[in-house]
Order: C-alpha cells, then structure tokens, then sequence
C-alpha cells in the first residue's frame, strides 16, 4: 500500500519470526472466483484469505480493457461487445489457477479441467460487480457468475463496486500479513484501515468523499455536483495534448497521459509545491506568463460539494481562443497548463477533505478519524496524493495517514471484487439468484435506495 508518512518496514529481524512460515500453512482458507464487468474493463480473479491469518493471496488477476480509442472515450456497445467476447475465456484461464488440491482439502470437493490436469479446489463462492455501472455491460458478468453459482452449487454475492473500491487497502493490507510471522500464539496484526476511516473514492465516473464506520455503514458527506474529476482531467488532457500523442495513444487513459505530459520527471517536477496555508490563500488567483488563470470551484464557501465542470469548460475556452486568433500553445504553454489544470482539481479536492475533517472534529471531538483511503484510476497520480498530504500537514491534520494502492489495484479490477466479497461473506451476507444488476446503488444507508443493503435479493446465512 502506497503511505504518505515516514516510510516504516513491515517487517524486522528483531519482531519477526526466523522462520519464514508458507501463507497459508495448515490448510487453505476462503477462496472465491470474483468478475468485474461494470464498464470497459474486463476482470477475472481468484482471490484467497485465510481466517486463522487474516492472510490474503490472489492467485489470479487478469484485466482486458475494450479498444475505445476511436471514440475518445468509453463506448458502451465497443465495452459490451468486449466482455462478450473476453469474459469466458478469462474464466477459463483462471480456472488452471485455482489451488491444486492436497491431502487434506478440508471436505471441498474438487474439480478436474478439461484437459486432464491435477484436481483443484472448488470456489467457496462467486463474486461478480452487481452495480453500479452500465447496467448492460454488469449483466454480462452477474449472469456468469450465476451460471458459475449453479454449476458449482455454491454461494453468489452480487458486490457493491465502490465498496469495493473503498476495502481495497484493507485488501492490501492483507496481503502483506505474511511478511511478518508472529507465530501461533500472537494474534495477526488487524487488517487496515480499521473503522472509521475517510475515503476519497476518484475515478471518471466518481468524485465522493465517504466516511466508512463499518462495512456496510458508508456515509457520503461529499459528492460532484456535475462531473466526475477524472472526466474533467481526460476533457483537459484532450484539449492540451498535441494531436500527435492523442493520436498514438494505445488507450483512452488521457488523464494518466497528462500526468506523465505534465510532469515527465515525476515527483522532480513538483517537488517544490507549496499548499495554500489558510483557506483565505484558496482565493488568489494565480497568474501565469500566458494571460490566463483557472478559478477554484467554489474558493469563496464551504460547502461540502465537488464542482469539476469548470476546469475543463475554461481549458477548453483557453485553447479556442488560441485557435481562433491563429496562434498555437507553444510546449511550454501546454505543460504550464496541464499542471494548472491539475493544480485546481486536486486543491479543490483537498480544500473539501479538510472541510469535512473539520466538520467530523466539532461534531465528534472524541473520535479521531486517523486514515484518509484515496481510491479510483485517479489514486494513481502522484502530485494528486503529495497535494493531499501536503493540505493536511499545514492544515492542521498531520496525525491523518493518507494510503492509496499500487496503480494495478487502483483502477477497475476484479481482486477488488473478490476481496469485497469475501468480507460480506465472512459477515455472513448471501445474494439471491433472482438478483438483477444495478446502474445506480448508493453506498448511503440514508439514501432512498437503503445504500449497500437496500436492494433486494439480500440474504443473511
């Protein structure tokens, strides 16, 4: 897991075991074949934890992303199409993945493949994205999962896809649990961040900020109030970037493309980014040598809302009025604006979380949050999460871990969903097979949906 503190090792020769103890040593633990299908990504995995541990592995992660790039974007037909074509056979490759079955299989029944191979184990369950997303594409991987449920004669739990995104830390954490063995009479170290925590859920479709109080209690005190911050970064980037780097994209991540345009040196490049001190210094315009600034949403209030739209309305303006008078941005200009644009989005997020830690202090003065979960394809940019940590160290919130996970877990993915599952699992929660996908579900038990548990097809083993 990716930490903004100090850097502190895992594990150590003097509180560590010497003798290196395999994950999962006297039996396996609690195995599911997870998918996720809710837009363009296509995802397999095979996910394990162990309770005696609370130790995790993925035994398989596969992804295929849907070649939109004609489109500039997501094409939900090119998305479909794509999971119909991938979905099986990723299934089918991660069959070959699951354990091989040993002695003592702990009275699961084994499965042959069809090419003869070793016994495997048996699932414990499926786990497939029941929404929210494009509600098309989520059926694709709800009824496999289902088709796999019956075959197998075993659990469904149809997963909620931000939760997911807000547990994966708690997924990397535990998967790190075997770097430190503390033999059997230590109990393992818990699975972080424990409850409650804040999550920055960030993606092309999400801008939220949740407060997590348990695993199905996820309150949203922020949300956009037009488009999402990944959707406002890919308009910029499609704006800024010259046509000829557009053109060779190999994929439609154009707000991962403007981080790398914008800062080719990474952290080299902002390292000396200094963070607005007091709310009053949110204001200031800041000029630059072209004529131009970008305004931060709402800098003059406190409300606890997103607004993205704006940013890429006035990047757009600033190209057209290039265009139009015959003039082109030079590399400077375009590098000078893209880490503008990024600039306004990531202060403007960062200036709402530190609203809102101040609303959650006066209210509960006793209950410190202690970690800020910064998830979604956007986690993955460096200057988004040295803006967060360097907002919180100067607005008086040091004492907040700031965590995000490694890039290949930020953006969608089906390990996400397995893990997610298997905590709904452990907390003993079922999806019936009468379950229909979702395109809107909130994670909001105040919402009028009854967030995470409001939709039927629930069912409490």
């Amino acid at each position: 897991m990716l930490s903004l503190r100090a850097p502190v090792a895992i594990c150590r020769k003097a509180t560590c075991s010497t003798v290196r103890r395999s994950l999962f040593p006297r039996r396996r633990g609690l195995l599911t074949l997870a998918i996720e299908t809710s837009c363009d990504d296509t995802s397999v995995a095979i996910v394990e934890k162990n309770e005696a541990t609370k130790a995790a592995k993925i035994h398989f992660l596969e992804n295929v992303t849907a070649d939109s790039n004609a489109y500039r974007g997501v094409h939900p037909i090119i998305a479909l199409e794509s999971h119909q074509a991938n979905l099986a056979k990723l299934v089918n490759k991660a069959l070959a993945h699951l354990p091989v079955a040993s002695g003592n299989v702990g009275g699961h029944k084994l499965i042959t493949l069809a090419d003869g191979s070793k016994p495997r184990v048996k699932p414990d369950f499926i786990s497939a994205t029941r929404g929210p997303g494009m509600r098309t594409n989520l059926f694709v991987g709800v009824d496999t999962g289902k088709a796999l449920s019956v075959g197998w004669q075993i659990p469904f739990i149809g997963v909620h896809h931000m939760q997911a995104h807000l547990l994966t830390p708690r997924l990397v954490s535990s998967l790190g649990q075997d770097q430190c063995s503390t033999g059997h009479t230590t109990p393992p170290p818990p699975i972080t961040p424990e409850f409650p925590f804040l999550s920055i859920l960030v993606s092309g479709g999400h801008s939220i900020l949740v407060k997590s109080s348990s695993l199905t209690d996820h309150e949203i005190m922020v949300s956009s109030a037009d488009i999402a911050i990944g959707d406002s970064l890919d308009k910029a980037a499609r704006e800024i970037l010259p046509a000829p780097l557009l053109q060779t994209a190999k994929n439609t991540m154009y707000g991962k493309m403007l981080e790398e345009y914008a800062f080719p040196n990474g952290s080299a490049d902002y390292g000396d980014y200094r963070p607005p001190m007091t709310r009053g210094e949110e204001v200031i315009k800041r000029e630059t040598p072209w004529g131009w600034s970008l305004t931060t949403p709402f800098a003059n209030t406190r409300h606890l809302q997103f607004s993205f739209s704006s940013i890429a309305s006035a990047v757009n303006k600033i190209t057209t009025k290039r265009e139009e008078s015959g003039q082109s941005l030079s590399l400077e200009e375009r590098v000078d604006l893209a880490r503008e644009s990024m600039r306004v989005c990531f202060e403007h997020l960062a200036s709402r979380t530190i609203i809102a830690l101040e609303t959650l202090r006066q209210q509960k003065p006793d209950e410190r949050v202690k970690t800020l979960v910064v998830s979604g394809g956007v986690a993955a940019n460096q200057f988004l999460m040295t803006v967060l940590r360097s907002f919180l160290d100067v607005r008086g919130f040091g004492h907040v871990d700031v965590v995000a996970p490694p890039p290949s877990l930020c953006t969608d993915n089906a390990a996400m969903i397995g893990w997610a599952g298997l905590e709904m699992f452990e907390a003993g929660w079922r999806t019936d097979l009468s379950c229909r996908a979702l395109r809107k579900w909130s994670l909001d038990p105040q919402a009028d949906d009854g967030g995470i548990l409001g939709p039927d097809g629930w069912q409490k083993a």
